[in-house]
Formats: C-alpha cells, sequence, structure tokens
C-alpha cells in the first residue's frame, strides 16, 4: 500500500492519481487523439510534482481483460487496485460523434456497480477532453455529471476542452487579446493544481487545511462585445 510521503513544502504527496486515458492512436480522429494523449502526458508530468501517478490506458486493459479469465463487466484488476488506493482522478478522452468513447463508456458501465462506494466516494476528479473543432464541451459536461454520480466531487476549474480548432484560432488572431481566454495548454496547470489541492485536503491532518485554488485566465472586460457583424 502507497503510504503519503513529504515533499520540500512540507505538503503531503498523495497516494496515487490515477490518469485514464481511453485509448492511444485509434478513433474517429487519430491526430485527435495524439495531441490528446500528449497533454494528458503533460498533465501527468505537472501532477507528478505533487502526487504518484500512475497512467492507465482503458483501451489496453481492456485488451488484457478479453485475454484473461476476467468474468464480463467486471474492472480490470489492477484498474480496480489503482482505483481503490487513489486519492484522486484525471481522466482523458477524445471526442467521438459528439461523445467519449466506446472504451471509456465500457469502463463506466463496468465502474457502475461501486457506485457510491469507497472506491469513488468523496475523492476528486478532473476531466481533459480534445477536439477537432465542436462536441467537446458537451462531453466534458456529461462526463463530470456521471463522475458525480458515482461518487466523485468535482474541484473548481478542474475540466477542460483542448481544441485544434481554438489552436489554429490562437496561432492565427491578429489580436491576441481575442483569444485570450481561450482554454490552451497552459490551463492544465490550473486543473492539476486544484485536483492535487483537492485530494490533499481530503486526507486527515492536511496543512493549510483550507484549498487555495487558482482560475484561469477569464475575460472581464470585453465579454459582451459583438463578434458578428
Amino acid at each position: 500500500m502507497h503510504h503519503p510521503r513529504k515533499i520540500r513544502e512540507g505538503r503531503t504527496m498523495h497516494r496515487g492519481v490515477p490518469v485514464l486515458r481511453d485509448r492511444v492512436d485509434v478513433g474517429s480522429d487519430a491526430q485527435q487523439e495524439l495531441h490528446g494523449g500528449e497533454r494528458l502526458f503533460l498533465a501527468s508530468r505537472l501532477l507528478a510534482r505533487r502526487a504518484t501517478v500512475e497512467s492507465l490506458t482503458l483501451a489496453s486493459l481492456a485488451v488484457a481483460a478479453s485475454a484473461s479469465d476476467s468474468p464480463p463487466g467486471a474492472l480490470h484488476p489492477q484498474l480496480r487496485t489503482a482505483l481503490t488506493r487513489a486519492d484522486g482522478f484525471l481522466f482523458g478522452t477524445g471526442t467521438h460523434w459528439d461523445s467519449w468513447s466506446s472504451v471509456l463508456q465500457t469502463f463506466l458501465e463496468d465502474a457502475t456497480p461501486h457506485e457510491g462506494t469507497a472506491l469513488w466516494l468523496g475523492k476528486p476528479a478532473a476531466v481533459v477532453v480534445s477536439e477537432h473543432s465542436t462536441g467537446g464541451k458537451g462531453v466534458l459536461s456529461r462526463l463530470q455529471g456521471v463522475l458525480v454520480t458515482l461518487g466523485c466531487t468535482l474541484p473548481p476549474m478542474s475540466g477542460l476542452v483542448l481544441s485544434r480548432a481554438a489552436l489554429l484560432a490562437t496561432q492565427h488572431a491578429p489580436d491576441p487579446a481575442t483569444t485570450s481566454d481561450f482554454w490552451c495548454e497552459a490551463d492544465l496547470r490550473v486543473v492539476c493544481h486544484n485536483l492535487a489541492e483537492a485530494a490533499r485536503v481530503s486526507l486527515p491532518g492536511a496543512k493549510p487545511p483550507l484549498p487555495r485554488w487558482r482560475a484561469w485566465p477569464v475575460d472581464r472586460h470585453d465579454f459582451h462585445a459583438r463578434w458578428i457583424t
């Protein structure tokens, strides 16, 4: 069993934060999947400063389960162990016809018998969704709703959508101010920080006892601007 360790700032190092992604290089848009995978790798590195990170690819575990004696509809033993000992979760998925992948759907169905149990209850969860151009925000909102129903909590600003369309718009915008509040790679720092803070304050004897949340940039000056002429 992993025991909490201390890091230099005197804060508690969490037992583990699994990073669960649906697949690596397949789906409706392979480039989207690879792009999202790179961003999840970056998120894993950010979380590793505060927690023991275990990266799990659901598609690979599903293949392993099908080749084993695991009963149908049961969580893979490695996956169940990681979820049980975790202090929090980071989920990553692409956007497949306005939804998450079939692999993630199967995982959520297999995890349903554990709804409201210690596997999930009270543990914070963050979500990173990748998309080509549209559909990702709906995937993010629905997946967060499922995780809350399973028993997870949602830290503030712990879910975002990384979009190829937004990336291109940012790269070619004549005025950078017009895209300053688009979700971008830098916002992963906020997601990972808030997830780690939520997991930290859930541990006994956490110091300081209150979370120190961060926020990503928000357009507070020009949000009423008309952009359709």
